[in-house]
């Protein structure tokens, strides 16, 4: 037995959560990828995963194991790539999430730019506004907005994100100009519901954040309805600058409460851990990052 299957038949039951979904995405036998983890705890003389009639997880000894042999393999396949890559375009598909309304506004133009500078490369786009498990859906890269809460992610910053409160002109002409965060409670309020976050608007003012009550008219998942909404007066909202600018050109909403600036949120690129990153995602991610240069957007 090849000692380089048996690491791989053992990361993917973790990383694919079960032999089924493992055997499914190796294109192998279930029976087969079980024999091969048995053997390799047979060969190691532990026991690696603990099995039960619904689900496997790891042994302590598996854990240890698991973080070496994901870095073998990662070493394995970047010394192979490496040789082909020195003689090949960059070339393949990319599995890629985004976000809707920073995919529509913001990303469209580099990945049609990079389309066009390499005709080999594929992509296959999930533009959605929840956040994906990228091992289980077996996605290269995805673009993420605000605070990283999976630590075990790769990420690297592209871009700082303006974060604005804004409204329409008709919506402050009937219920007046907040002219401090704590006023906020007097007034309703459209809020973000993909993130807890976005129902706690925080304003920063000398080291303490001002936290006001919100009343919440409307929640919704997705940055481009809100603006839609607010700038028919229907309420205030925070959120990204880059999702509202189109309004605020043209007067539909206009930014409020520019004496409390909210801190920018980053914009990143990120992988799944423990896996090789790829010649085409990672030349995908430096045009991305040439693209938006870590400037403010």
């Amino acid at each position: 037995m090849n000692r380089f299957d048996e690491l791989e038949a053992f990361v993917a039951v973790v990383d694919f959560h079960g032999f089924s979904n493992a055997a499914e995405r190796l294109g192998m036998a279930k029976s087969m990828l079980s024999r091969r983890v048995s053997d390799l705890e047979r060969r190691l003389g532990v026991q690696l995963l603990k099995r039960t009639t619904r689900r496997q997880s790891l042994t302590d000894a598996g854990r240890e194991f698991y973080q070496r042999a994901t870095q073998i393999l990662a070493d394995l396949n970047e010394a192979e790539q490496c040789v082909a890559d020195a003689e090949s375009e960059v070339s393949g598909r990319i599995r890629l999430a985004m976000p809707l309304g920073f995919g529509v506004i913001l990303l469209a133009a580099p990945v049609a730019d990079f389309l066009a500078a390499h005709p080999a490369i594929e992509i296959d786009i999930d533009l959605n506004d929840r956040e994906v498990n990228l091992i289980e859906e077996n996605i290269d890269l995805a673009i993420r907005v605000g605070e990283l809460e999976d630590s075990s992610l790769i990420a690297r910053r592209l871009a700082s994100v303006q974060i604005v409160t804004c409204a329409s002109p008709e919506y402050l002409r009937r219920h007046g100009r907040p002219r401090h965060p704590a006023g906020l409670a007097d007034h309703e309020v459209l809020t973000y519901s993909n993130i807890a976050v976005g129902r706690h608007w925080a304003f920063p003012q000398q080291g303490k954040p001002i936290v006001p009550r919100l009343r919440y008219r409307l929640a919704a998942n997705n940055g481009e309805f809100l603006a839609a909404i607010a700038s028919r007066g229907l309420g205030i909202i925070n959120g990204p600058r880059a999702l509202m600018q189109a309004q605020i050109d043209s007067g539909e909403l206009e930014p409020i409460l520019g004496d409390f600036p909210r801190d920018d949120l980053g914009m990143y690129a990120v992988y799944p851990p423990g896996r090789l990153i790829s010649r085409r995602v990672r030349v995908f991610s430096d045009a991305l990052r040439a693209y938006f240069g870590d400037r403010v957007i």
